[in-house]
Protein backbone atom coordinates (compact mmCIF):
# COMPACT_ATOMS: atom_id res chain seq x y z
CA UNK A 1 0.00 0.00 0.00
CA UNK A 2 1.32 3.67 -0.59
CA UNK A 3 0.13 6.18 1.70
CA UNK A 4 0.46 10.00 1.66
CA UNK A 5 0.83 11.26 4.85
CA UNK A 6 0.81 15.15 5.78
CA UNK A 7 0.63 17.82 8.16
CA UNK A 8 -1.92 20.55 6.37
CA UNK A 9 -3.23 24.05 7.40
CA UNK A 10 -7.12 24.18 7.02
CA UNK A 11 -6.44 25.66 4.04
CA UNK A 12 -4.74 22.86 2.74
CA UNK A 13 -0.89 23.88 2.43
CA UNK A 14 2.18 21.94 3.74
CA UNK A 15 4.09 25.05 4.04
CA UNK A 16 3.55 28.95 3.97
CA UNK A 17 4.35 31.30 1.15
CA UNK A 18 7.43 31.84 2.88
CA UNK A 19 8.29 28.06 2.58
CA UNK A 20 7.76 27.73 6.74
CA UNK A 21 6.05 24.62 8.37
CA UNK A 22 6.92 25.38 11.92
CA UNK A 23 3.16 26.23 12.58
CA UNK A 24 2.51 22.13 12.09
CA UNK A 25 4.85 21.13 14.24
CA UNK A 26 3.25 18.57 15.96
CA UNK A 27 3.14 18.38 19.90
CA UNK A 28 3.81 15.18 22.39
CA UNK A 29 0.14 13.64 21.62
CA UNK A 30 0.33 13.82 18.17
CA UNK A 31 3.69 12.87 17.78
CA UNK A 32 3.22 9.99 19.50
CA UNK A 33 0.54 8.63 17.40
CA UNK A 34 2.50 9.81 14.63
CA UNK A 35 4.64 7.17 15.58
CA UNK A 36 2.62 4.11 16.03
CA UNK A 37 1.32 5.24 12.24
CA UNK A 38 4.62 5.02 10.93
CA UNK A 39 5.90 2.02 12.47
CA UNK A 40 4.86 -0.28 9.96
CA UNK A 41 6.40 1.81 7.28
CA UNK A 42 9.02 -0.36 5.41
CA UNK A 43 10.14 2.38 2.90
CA UNK A 44 10.46 5.91 2.64
CA UNK A 45 9.76 7.81 -0.97
CA UNK A 46 11.54 11.74 -1.08
CA UNK A 47 12.38 14.01 -3.34
CA UNK A 48 15.90 15.45 -2.93
CA UNK A 49 14.02 18.67 -1.10
CA UNK A 50 12.25 16.54 1.67
CA UNK A 51 15.11 14.11 1.57
CA UNK A 52 17.52 16.76 3.02
CA UNK A 53 14.91 18.06 5.79
CA UNK A 54 14.50 14.63 7.34
CA UNK A 55 18.16 13.44 7.43
CA UNK A 56 17.24 15.13 10.48
CA UNK A 57 16.61 12.46 12.58
CA UNK A 58 19.46 10.17 10.86
CA UNK A 59 21.87 12.58 12.97
CA UNK A 60 20.33 14.02 15.35
CA UNK A 61 21.73 13.58 19.13
CA UNK A 62 18.93 11.45 20.99
CA UNK A 63 20.83 11.88 24.28
CA UNK A 64 18.11 13.99 25.96
CA UNK A 65 15.48 14.08 24.01
CA UNK A 66 12.19 12.85 24.73
CA UNK A 67 10.65 9.64 24.59
CA UNK A 68 8.83 10.13 21.40
CA UNK A 69 11.64 11.84 19.82
CA UNK A 70 13.76 8.63 20.28
CA UNK A 71 11.01 6.58 19.66
CA UNK A 72 10.98 8.50 15.78
CA UNK A 73 14.24 8.50 15.28
CA UNK A 74 14.07 4.52 15.58
CA UNK A 75 11.44 4.24 13.13
CA UNK A 76 13.05 6.53 10.35
CA UNK A 77 16.59 4.96 10.42
CA UNK A 78 15.28 1.38 10.61
CA UNK A 79 13.29 1.48 7.41
CA UNK A 80 14.53 1.84 3.43
CA UNK A 81 14.67 5.78 1.58
CA UNK A 82 14.36 5.82 -2.13
CA UNK A 83 15.50 9.20 -3.21
CA UNK A 84 14.51 10.55 -6.41
CA UNK A 85 16.95 13.03 -7.53
CA UNK A 86 19.31 13.74 -10.68
CA UNK A 87 21.49 16.01 -8.61
CA UNK A 88 22.07 13.99 -5.17
CA UNK A 89 25.00 12.05 -6.05
CA UNK A 90 25.36 10.12 -2.67
CA UNK A 91 23.55 9.15 0.01
CA UNK A 92 23.35 10.91 3.85
CA UNK A 93 22.09 8.54 5.49
CA UNK A 94 22.08 4.46 5.95
CA UNK A 95 19.36 1.87 4.49
CA UNK A 96 18.83 5.04 1.36
CA UNK A 97 19.56 4.53 -2.31
CA UNK A 98 19.15 7.50 -4.96
CA UNK A 99 17.18 6.97 -8.12
CA UNK A 100 17.75 9.32 -11.17
CA UNK A 101 13.49 9.81 -11.87
CA UNK A 102 10.26 8.40 -10.45
CA UNK A 103 9.56 5.01 -11.82
CA UNK A 104 5.70 4.85 -11.53
CA UNK A 105 5.82 0.95 -12.24
CA UNK A 106 8.77 0.14 -10.02
CA UNK A 107 6.72 1.96 -7.13
CA UNK A 108 3.71 -0.58 -7.69
CA UNK A 109 5.77 -3.61 -7.54
CA UNK A 110 7.15 -2.20 -4.18
CA UNK A 111 3.62 -1.57 -2.26
CA UNK A 112 2.89 -4.79 -3.31
CA UNK A 113 5.72 -6.01 -0.42
CA UNK A 114 4.42 -3.72 1.98
CA UNK A 115 3.41 -0.45 3.82
CA UNK A 116 5.40 2.60 1.52
CA UNK A 117 5.14 6.05 2.44
CA UNK A 118 5.44 8.98 -0.09
CA UNK A 119 7.01 12.64 1.86
CA UNK A 120 6.69 15.89 0.09
CA UNK A 121 4.04 17.28 -2.28
CA UNK A 122 6.24 17.24 -5.47
CA UNK A 123 6.86 13.48 -5.29
CA UNK A 124 3.24 13.02 -4.10
CA UNK A 125 1.56 14.95 -7.21
CA UNK A 126 3.40 12.27 -9.64
CA UNK A 127 2.28 9.30 -7.25
CA UNK A 128 -1.37 10.60 -7.18
CA UNK A 129 -1.13 11.34 -10.67
CA UNK A 130 0.05 8.02 -11.66
CA UNK A 131 -3.09 6.27 -9.54
CA UNK A 132 -0.44 5.03 -7.20
CA UNK A 133 -1.81 6.08 -3.68
CA UNK A 134 -4.18 3.95 -1.81
CA UNK A 135 -4.44 5.99 1.17
CA UNK A 136 -4.21 9.85 2.73
CA UNK A 137 -3.40 10.41 6.17
CA UNK A 138 -4.05 14.40 7.07
CA UNK A 139 -3.04 15.88 9.97
CA UNK A 140 -5.24 19.48 9.92
CA UNK A 141 -3.66 21.82 12.13
CA UNK A 142 -5.88 24.57 13.19
CA UNK A 143 -4.28 27.93 11.34
CA UNK A 144 -5.16 29.00 8.18
CA UNK A 145 -1.66 30.55 5.92
CA UNK A 146 -3.10 32.38 2.72
CA UNK A 147 -1.07 30.56 0.34
CA UNK A 148 2.23 28.35 -0.04
CA UNK A 149 2.60 25.24 -1.08
CA UNK A 150 -0.61 23.00 -1.63
CA UNK A 151 -1.38 19.20 -0.32
CA UNK A 152 -2.78 18.32 -3.94
CA UNK A 153 -1.98 18.84 -7.75
CA UNK A 154 -3.84 20.60 -9.51
CA UNK A 155 -6.01 19.33 -12.04
CA UNK A 156 -6.51 15.56 -9.92
CA UNK A 157 -9.68 14.04 -8.88
CA UNK A 158 -10.70 11.24 -7.10
CA UNK A 159 -13.20 9.65 -4.83
CA UNK A 160 -12.25 9.05 -1.30
CA UNK A 161 -13.85 7.29 1.64
CA UNK A 162 -13.06 8.55 5.19
CA UNK A 163 -12.07 5.45 7.26
CA UNK A 164 -10.81 7.24 11.08
CA UNK A 165 -10.87 10.76 12.14
CA UNK A 166 -9.48 11.74 15.78
CA UNK A 167 -9.96 15.09 17.16
CA UNK A 168 -6.14 16.28 19.81
CA UNK A 169 -6.16 18.32 22.39
CA UNK A 170 -4.48 20.64 20.25
CA UNK A 171 -7.26 20.67 17.96
CA UNK A 172 -5.31 19.17 15.45
CA UNK A 173 -7.70 16.51 13.48
CA UNK A 174 -6.21 13.48 11.68
CA UNK A 175 -8.51 12.27 8.72
CA UNK A 176 -7.74 8.73 7.16
CA UNK A 177 -8.94 8.72 3.93
CA UNK A 178 -8.50 5.36 1.41
CA UNK A 179 -9.46 5.84 -2.25
CA UNK A 180 -12.21 3.95 -3.39
CA UNK A 181 -12.09 0.72 -5.20
CA UNK A 182 -11.96 0.01 -9.16
CA UNK A 183 -15.50 -0.32 -9.32
CA UNK A 184 -16.74 3.06 -7.71
CA UNK A 185 -15.83 5.35 -10.80
CA UNK A 186 -18.07 2.77 -13.60
CA UNK A 187 -20.91 2.70 -10.46
CA UNK A 188 -20.89 6.49 -10.35
CA UNK A 189 -20.71 6.97 -14.29
CA UNK A 190 -23.87 3.90 -14.50
CA UNK A 191 -25.79 6.09 -12.08
CA UNK A 192 -26.14 8.91 -14.14
CA UNK A 193 -26.87 7.39 -17.36
CA UNK A 194 -29.58 5.76 -15.25
CA UNK A 195 -30.53 8.18 -13.17
CA UNK A 196 -30.49 6.22 -10.03
CA UNK A 197 -28.41 6.96 -7.23
CA UNK A 198 -25.27 5.53 -6.82
CA UNK A 199 -25.95 4.57 -2.86
CA UNK A 200 -28.38 2.33 -4.38
CA UNK A 201 -25.74 -0.35 -4.82
CA UNK A 202 -23.63 -0.18 -1.43
CA UNK A 203 -22.15 -3.43 -2.42
CA UNK A 204 -20.45 -2.47 -5.22
CA UNK A 205 -18.76 1.04 -3.55
CA UNK A 206 -15.42 0.56 -3.01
Amino acid sequence: MLIYSVIASLDGYTADAEGEFDWGAPDEEVHAFVNDLERGIGTYLYGRRMYEVMLYWETVSLEGQSPVVRDFAGIWRAADKIVYSTTLRTASSARTRIEPRFDPEAVRALKQRGDVSIGGPGLAASAIRAGLVDEYRLFVTPVVVGGGTSVFPDGVRAGLVLTEERRFTSDVVYLRYRVRGPYASALQELSSRMQVPAKAWPHLRG
